[in-house]
Protein backbone atom coordinates (compact mmCIF):
# COMPACT_ATOMS: atom_id res chain seq x y z
CA UNK A 1 0.00 0.00 0.00
CA UNK A 2 1.57 3.10 -1.10
CA UNK A 3 1.65 6.32 1.36
CA UNK A 4 -0.29 9.47 1.20
CA UNK A 5 2.90 12.00 0.40
CA UNK A 6 1.84 14.99 2.76
CA UNK A 7 2.05 18.58 1.31
CA UNK A 8 4.35 21.01 3.10
CA UNK A 9 2.88 23.55 4.98
CA UNK A 10 3.64 26.87 3.96
CA UNK A 11 5.84 28.90 6.81
CA UNK A 12 4.54 31.82 8.49
CA UNK A 13 6.76 34.03 6.29
CA UNK A 14 5.86 32.65 3.35
CA UNK A 15 2.07 33.35 3.79
CA UNK A 16 2.27 36.37 5.05
CA UNK A 17 4.60 36.92 1.63
CA UNK A 18 1.20 35.76 -0.30
CA UNK A 19 -0.99 37.60 1.48
CA UNK A 20 1.26 41.02 0.51
CA UNK A 21 0.99 39.81 -3.05
CA UNK A 22 -2.62 39.15 -3.03
CA UNK A 23 -3.38 42.35 -1.19
CA UNK A 24 -1.03 44.27 -4.43
CA UNK A 25 -2.94 42.26 -6.83
CA UNK A 26 -6.11 42.82 -5.97
CA UNK A 27 -5.87 46.79 -4.54
CA UNK A 28 -7.62 49.41 -6.33
CA UNK A 29 -5.02 51.50 -8.20
CA UNK A 30 -5.58 54.53 -6.20
CA UNK A 31 -5.50 52.98 -2.84
CA UNK A 32 -2.23 51.97 -3.95
CA UNK A 33 -0.87 55.18 -5.16
CA UNK A 34 -2.46 56.85 -2.02
CA UNK A 35 -0.50 54.38 0.47
CA UNK A 36 2.79 54.91 -1.22
CA UNK A 37 2.07 58.42 -1.57
CA UNK A 38 1.39 58.86 1.80
CA UNK A 39 3.68 56.98 2.72
CA UNK A 40 7.12 57.03 0.84
CA UNK A 41 6.45 60.26 -0.75
CA UNK A 42 5.89 62.18 -3.76
CA UNK A 43 9.04 62.31 -5.25
CA UNK A 44 10.34 58.92 -4.22
CA UNK A 45 6.98 57.41 -6.14
CA UNK A 46 7.71 59.42 -8.77
CA UNK A 47 11.59 58.08 -9.26
CA UNK A 48 10.49 54.33 -8.95
CA UNK A 49 7.30 54.38 -11.10
CA UNK A 50 9.78 56.88 -13.39
CA UNK A 51 7.57 59.53 -13.93
CA UNK A 52 6.75 63.60 -12.84
CA UNK A 53 5.85 64.15 -8.84
CA UNK A 54 2.89 65.83 -10.76
CA UNK A 55 1.99 62.53 -12.55
CA UNK A 56 1.71 60.50 -9.05
CA UNK A 57 -0.32 63.87 -7.79
CA UNK A 58 -2.91 63.17 -10.68
CA UNK A 59 -2.93 59.40 -9.86
CA UNK A 60 -3.76 59.80 -6.11
CA UNK A 61 -6.37 62.73 -7.03
CA UNK A 62 -7.65 60.01 -9.25
CA UNK A 63 -7.84 62.01 -12.06
CA UNK A 64 -5.39 59.58 -13.91
CA UNK A 65 -6.46 55.92 -13.41
CA UNK A 66 -4.48 54.04 -15.87
CA UNK A 67 -1.03 54.09 -15.47
CA UNK A 68 1.31 52.34 -18.42
CA UNK A 69 2.13 48.45 -17.77
CA UNK A 70 5.42 49.25 -16.78
CA UNK A 71 4.85 51.92 -14.64
CA UNK A 72 1.86 49.87 -13.01
CA UNK A 73 4.15 47.05 -12.40
CA UNK A 74 7.27 49.23 -10.69
CA UNK A 75 4.69 50.62 -8.31
CA UNK A 76 2.37 47.30 -7.31
CA UNK A 77 5.92 45.58 -6.40
CA UNK A 78 6.76 48.83 -4.66
CA UNK A 79 3.71 48.52 -2.30
CA UNK A 80 4.27 44.73 -2.18
CA UNK A 81 7.48 45.57 -0.81
CA UNK A 82 6.07 48.24 1.62
CA UNK A 83 2.79 46.22 3.05
CA UNK A 84 5.55 43.30 3.91
CA UNK A 85 8.08 45.47 5.66
CA UNK A 86 5.80 47.57 7.26
CA UNK A 87 4.06 44.80 9.22
CA UNK A 88 7.69 44.17 10.88
CA UNK A 89 8.99 48.04 11.26
CA UNK A 90 7.89 51.38 11.05
CA UNK A 91 6.81 53.42 8.23
CA UNK A 92 9.67 55.37 8.99
CA UNK A 93 12.13 53.03 8.86
CA UNK A 94 10.45 51.31 5.53
CA UNK A 95 10.68 54.50 3.54
CA UNK A 96 14.51 55.17 4.71
CA UNK A 97 14.91 51.47 3.72
CA UNK A 98 13.55 52.03 0.27
CA UNK A 99 15.57 55.96 0.01
CA UNK A 100 19.01 54.12 1.57
CA UNK A 101 21.63 52.37 -0.66
CA UNK A 102 21.87 48.98 -0.05
CA UNK A 103 24.87 46.55 -0.29
CA UNK A 104 22.75 43.68 -1.76
CA UNK A 105 21.88 45.89 -4.56
CA UNK A 106 25.18 47.20 -5.58
CA UNK A 107 24.79 50.59 -3.26
CA UNK A 108 21.65 51.50 -5.61
CA UNK A 109 18.77 52.50 -3.07
CA UNK A 110 15.83 50.10 -3.39
CA UNK A 111 14.12 52.71 -5.13
CA UNK A 112 16.51 53.63 -7.79
CA UNK A 113 16.78 49.31 -8.35
CA UNK A 114 12.76 48.93 -8.62
CA UNK A 115 12.82 51.92 -11.43
CA UNK A 116 15.08 50.14 -12.93
CA UNK A 117 12.90 46.56 -12.87
CA UNK A 118 15.40 45.12 -11.11
CA UNK A 119 12.34 43.43 -8.87
CA UNK A 120 13.90 39.80 -8.13
CA UNK A 121 17.01 41.76 -6.74
CA UNK A 122 14.85 44.14 -4.26
CA UNK A 123 12.35 41.43 -3.24
CA UNK A 124 15.23 39.40 -2.22
CA UNK A 125 16.66 42.51 -0.18
CA UNK A 126 13.48 43.21 1.53
CA UNK A 127 13.43 40.00 2.66
CA UNK A 128 17.27 40.17 3.95
CA UNK A 129 16.23 43.18 5.62
CA UNK A 130 12.29 42.07 6.98
CA UNK A 131 14.35 38.65 8.52
CA UNK A 132 17.30 40.49 10.05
Amino acid sequence: MSEIPLVPRPDALSFRRQSTHHQAVRADWQVIVHALNTNLGNGLLALIAGVRPETVSRWASGQNKDPRPAMERRVREAYTIYTDLVRVDSPHTVRAWFMGSNPLLGDDSPAEALAAGRFKAVLAAARAFRDE
